[in-house]
């Protein structure tokens, strides 16, 4: 960042990358889960519009995101305009997949992206077999909901793929030190703001009379967008894809958890199971980078 400390850097430098992903595996889903909890009051673009511009006006005078843009080359201005592009498509289809389906089958169908394109780079019967469990398992969450909700099933599975995008853009953007990622980062935040201006500003525009609403929007944009962006650059820097996808196992419980805990959405054994055969199926696949 411009306007890096030392502590910052060695902080960056220091942590273990996982514990890095651990911090983020937590709020990946505590600040959406708060989100589901102003829904009601401010609406899904509303919240997604929130959650998008804290996090940007947050970043922008540490980041610098227009200079960051200015002085970056042809392929860095593309990237920055990829993974602004994912950041506003992700973050809105996830939260109109969160409106009608519980936050375990979301989390579940983010993965299986990942393992799809670990078989797209590497056909092996390993592969083949981590993508059938992680498949039976988003089944046996998806229970009857194929027929009973598709609008939500069409968004979960928009999420899903622009999670793939997330990890292979977020990759690239992290390139080139422990928390250099984070500048580029900023600016993508602010280009997604931009996009999302005119898609959810009026649902916004309404709580603005009302302090804690603002308060709380704000607070979904740290816990969201905030918090576990910064902790995943800082782990992406200092970990190989394959490796990170390995630690993408642990999101679907981590969901599961803590949805049970905010929300009241308590899995049931059927739930349970499929959650778990979603992790094993990421745990077992071999990505490409590993052959």
């Amino acid at each position: 960042m411009a306007n890096r400390t030392p502590a910052f850097n060695r902080a960056a430098e220091n942590v273990p990358p996982q514990a890095w992903f651990g911090v983020s595996a937590v709020f990946h889903y505590l600040g959406p889960s708060f989100a589901v909890l102003l829904f009601p009051a401010i609406g899904v673009l509303g919240v997604a519009w929130f959650r998008i511009a804290s996090a940007a006006l947050i970043f922008a005078p540490v980041t610098k995101p227009w200079e960051v843009f200015v002085t970056a080359d042809r392929n860095g201005r593309l990237l920055l305009i990829g993974l602004g592009v994912c950041l506003a498509v992700m973050n809105t289809a996830f939260y109109l997949a969160l409106e009608r389906l519980p936050m375990s089958l979301v989390a579940a169908m983010e993965f299986i992206g990942t393992i799809g394109v670990a078989l797209y780079g590497l056909r092996t019967g390993r592969n083949i077999a981590a993508l059938a469990l992680a498949v039976a398992g988003v089944i046996i969450l998806i229970d009857v909901k194929w027929s009973t909700d598709p609008i939500g099933l069409f968004w979960a599975v928009l999420n899903g793929a622009m999670f793939v995008a997330y990890i292979v853009l977020g990759h690239k953007a992290a390139e080139g030190g422990a928390s250099g990622g984070v500048d580029r980062l900023g600016a993508a935040m602010f280009i997604a703001f931009i996009l999302l201006m005119p898609i959810g500003f009026m649902q916004a525009w309404q709580a603005f009379g009302t302090l804690n609403l603002v308060l709380a929007g704000i607070g979904v944009g740290i816990c969201s967008s905030v918090i576990p962006y910064i902790c995943d650059q800082l782990a992406m820097s200092r970990l190989p894809r394959s490796s990170f996808a390995l630690l993408l196992a642990l999101l679907p419980a981590t969901a599961t958890i803590i949805a049970a805990i905010v929300l009241a959405q308590i899995p049931t054994l059927q739930d349970v199971l499929g959650v778990v055969l979603v992790m094993v199926g990421v745990a077992v696949h071999k990505p490409a980078e590993a052959a």
